[in-house]
């Protein structure tokens, strides 16, 4: 039909600002599928690496035979907080003189030190796993704003095509439709990226639980291989 129009055809046709608004809002959304099919990939990647290093961890190795395993696997974050624990165990225990003192050492002072460095790799792979999630936030929370923006300026040439052409719909149509594809293309944008922001936030904070458990796990392994072993020798 001769009077329709067309998404592209709409936005080729959309004044400078409009036009403005609308490449501001497809980058915005390009920016955010391509960071959401990132984070699905890293997510995926993480959790397949933290099930591989439970059955190595599980299977009750030597705290430096897991260690040596835990180097292979950058992805998985109990493998980080694995190895900031051991490596301030050896640490200490160079620093002491050996396994008895080591035990010894723990035994009266306590194992805040290791708690510190647990804490320190828990750190480190929350700011792994959370890294760029709050870009998605922004997207979801600006995108609206920038395509009200939009909406709002076509709204206006509309009326400008009131005054200037009289009240026929060929006056205002355009302006109009500048409007509508603004709203529409600013919810696009926004509406997947509050999505999946929601949902890498919340498998995240699972990820982060599981973290803190392990840490526990970590330190009751040290308790039973050296200060309770300790105990009973």
């Amino acid at each position: 039909m001769q009077g329709k129009m067309n998404l592209f055809q709409i936005m080729l046709e959309a004044g400078p600002v409009v036009k403005i608004v609308m490449l501001i809002l497809l980058a915005s959304s390009v920016l955010g599928w391509a960071i959401i099919v990132q984070k699905m990939k890293e997510l995926k990647f993480v959790k397949k690496s933290n099930k591989r290093f439970l059955e190595v961890f599980s299977a009750g190795g030597s705290l430096s035979d897991v260690y040596q395993q835990a180097s292979q696997m950058e992805g998985s974050t109990f493998g980080v907080i694995y190895r900031k624990g051991y490596e301030e165990i050896n640490k200490l225990n160079e620093k002491l003189g050996g396994r008895s003192q080591l035990a010894e050492y723990f035994k009266t002072k306590g194992l805040e030190n290791v708690e510190r460095s647990l804490k320190h790799g828990f750190n480190l792979s929350t700011e792994k796993i959370e890294n760029k999630v709050s870009i998605l936030a922004t997207i979801g929370s600006l995108t609206p704003f920038v395509g009200l923006f939009g909406t709002v300026w076509g709204i206006i040439n509309a009326f400008s095509g009131l005054a200037e052409g009289g009240g026929s719909i060929d006056a205002v149509a355009p302006g109009i439709a500048e409007a509508l594809v603004a709203t529409a293309v600013g919810l696009a944008a926004a509406i997947p990226a509050v999505m999946f922001f929601n949902y890498f936030n919340n498998e995240n904070s699972k990820i982060q639980i599981e973290m803190e458990s392990f840490s526990q796990d970590f330190l009751n392994l040290v308790e039973r291989s050296l200060i309770i072993v300790k105990k009973e020798s």
